[in-house]
Order: structure tokens, then C-alpha cells, then sequence
């Protein structure tokens, strides 16, 4: 069964404790979910893509995972399987339902292997260019597909939705990380989006996997990032100018504040670059200084030090 994430596992992550808006059924039968005989294509295997496939498997969806790059359907099959297990070992799952969902998820490094999808979710690099380019190409493999959505942080939606001959049916699905545990979702209609397809990804998100969803308006940022990146620049520069170290602007933020994890540890778990792309984002719409990506960030992504995913950032981490 496909069970919406505990409040107790909502709160590994500050990105969305409290953001509730739309209760969600507890338990989605998996015998009402194979008989709609669902399919997603999931273009990105990175970690936010494979834990996309991952809770679309776990709620008895079958999934086309795409990564072009070979070597990375490998990585991105063995993350899986490595979340599937620690599923299994905390009680999330039992062995019957692990390898249920693992049977449920294809891997490919063509795109065309998502035809016939009846939704895509895009989770490629946030890179507005390669976006676009994928929007049209989805398009085209994908004419009768419910809607196509993006998973991205910081591009508009408008222009992913202007590549495609049917704008109406393209919108933003923004998951968290990690997408097994955290239950949000951010739903994200361009002014081109139709309300069917807004309907459409709302009951995907909520009754197929069970998350809880809040509406965002297509700007940078969205909610949560609109508010929590100023927040994480604002420890990064701290840390920067030197006025603390990063072990107590963390510290003091969890014990003094009552937050799950530190700003900087919550840097290093989104993703250094992603931070990055973000404040850029953010600063490129709204110009405000608090959105300005301090020096020692830039520095600290262009030497390949982006948090968790590359080993260190502004901790290091066991690969």
C-alpha cells in the first residue's frame, strides 16, 4: 500500500515542515491504482528523479526511468534499490512490496522509451536551455499524455509550456528531498495552464502518491524557495564573513530555533549548484540583494564542491 510519509518523517527537512494545505487519503489501495494501469516517464536520474520513480513504484505505478547518460541508469538503479532496502529495514516496506516496486521501474537511456506514458516528469539538471529543449522533444513523443511537469526549482514554467504545442497541459510538480520521506509537493500553473490539468495533477499527487500539495503562482522561486533560499545565503554569508563558525550558526538554529537540520547542512542536502541556480533565479526576477549568491558559494560550486552528491560541501560525507 501506498502510505503518505508521517508527520514524523516530514520533519527530517526545514524545506517543508508545516506546509500543509490539502489533506490527503492515508491509505491508496494498490488494487484501485493497477486498475487505472498508470504509467510515468521520469526524465533525470539523478537523486531527485530516482526518488520521483521510486514513490511512483511505491504507490503501484509503473515507471519508465530515463537517463541518458548510461553510467548514470546504473548509479540511479543502485539508489533505488538502496532506498527500497532501507525501506524494507525500517518497516516502511516488507520484502514482498520492495521487490514489487523495483519490478515496476524500467530504466532506459532513450527518450523515446516514455512513449505512451500518460504522464512525464521532468527532472533533468537545472538548466533552463536543456529544459526547454526536453519540453519539445516531450511534446512530440508524448501527444496524448495528461500533462507533462517539471520538477525544476527556478525555471518558469510559462517557459517550458511556450515550447510545446499545448501549453495548457504543462505545469510545475515541485518535489523535496528526499521525495520518499517529505510529503509536499508544490503544484505550479503557468498562466497558460488549464484547470483540468490543474485537477489532473493535483489527484496524481495527492490520491496516486499520496503527498500534500500547496499552489504556487509560476514565480522564481515558488513558495518554500521564495522564502527559504534568503535564508541560506544569509548563513552562508554569515559563515563567510566569519562572524561564526558553521558548526554554531547550525547548532543555533536547531537548538535555538527549533529547526530539524542547520542552514548550511540543508545547503549541502539540497545541493550547492541547485543553491546557486536558485538565488540567481530569485535575484534575475525580483532584484533584490538578499537573493545575490555570496562569493564563497560560486567559489565553492565551481571547484566541484556541491554537498551531499559530490561527498563535501560545506561538511564532508562518506561516498
Amino acid at each position: 500500500m501506498c502510505i503518505r510519509p508521517s508527520e514524523a518523517e516530514g520533519r527530517a527537512s526545514f524545506e517543508t515542515r508545516g506546509a500543509t494545505r490539502r489533506p490527503a487519503p492515508t491509505v491508496i489501495a494498490r488494487e484501485a491504482l493497477a486498475s487505472r494501469a498508470m504509467r510515468v516517464g521520469v526524465v533525470g536520474g539523478g537523486l531527485m528523479g530516482s526518488g520521483i520513480a521510486e514513490v511512483c513504484a511505491r504507490c503501484g505505478v509503473d515507471v519508465t526511468l530515463v537517463e541518458l547518460d548510461p553510467d548514470r541508469v546504473e548509479r540511479a538503479n543502485a539508489a533505488i534499490e538502496r532506498s527500497l532496502d532501507r525501506a524494507v529495514r525500517s518497516g516502511k516496506l516488507d520484502a514482498e512490496e520492495r521487490t514489487a516496486a523495483a519490478e515496476r521501474i524500467a530504466y532506459a537511456s532513450e527518450l523515446e522509451a516514455v512513449e505512451g506514458a500518460d504522464v512525464a516528469i521532468e527532472a533533468i539538471i537545472e538548466s533552463e536551455d536543456a529544459k526547454r529543449e526536453l519540453f519539445r522533444e516531450l511534446d512530440a513523443i508524448l501527444p496524448e499524455a495528461e500533462f507533462l511537469a517539471s520538477n525544476t526549482s527556478s525555471v518558469p514554467i510559462m517557459k517550458l509550456g511556450a515550447e510545446t504545442r499545448h501549453p495548457q497541459r504543462v505545469l510545475g510538480l515541485h518535489f523535496f528531498n528526499p521525495v520518499p520521506v517529505l510529503p509536499l509537493v508544490e503544484v505550479v500553473r503557468s498562466i497558460m495552464t488549464s484547470e483540468d490539468t490543474l485537477r489532473r495533477a493535483h489527484d496524481f499527487a495527492e490520491n496516486t502518491l499520496g503527498k500534500t500539495t500547496i499552489d504556487s503562482q509560476d514565480r522564481a522561486g515558488f513558495v518554500v524557495n521564495a522564502l527559504l533560499i534568503p535564508y541560506l545565503l544569509s548563513a552562508i554569508r554569515m559563515y563567510e564573513s566569519g562572524f561564526a563558525s558553521k558548526e554554531d550558526i547550525d547548532d543555533g538554529m536547531v537548538k535555538g530555533c527549533a529547526h530539524p537540520m542547520g542552514p548550511l547542512a540543508l545547503a549541502d542536502l539540497i545541493g550547492l549548484d541547485t543553491l546557486l541556480a536558485v538565488s540567481a533565479s530569485l535575484y534575475e526576477e525580483f532584484r533584490d540583494p538578499a537573493s545575490v549568491a555570496p562569493p564563497l558559494l560560486n567559489r565553492m560550486v565551481e571547484a566541484g564542491l556541491l554537498g551531499r552528491k559530490s561527498g563535501r560541501g560545506f561538511y564532508e560525507y562518506a561516498k
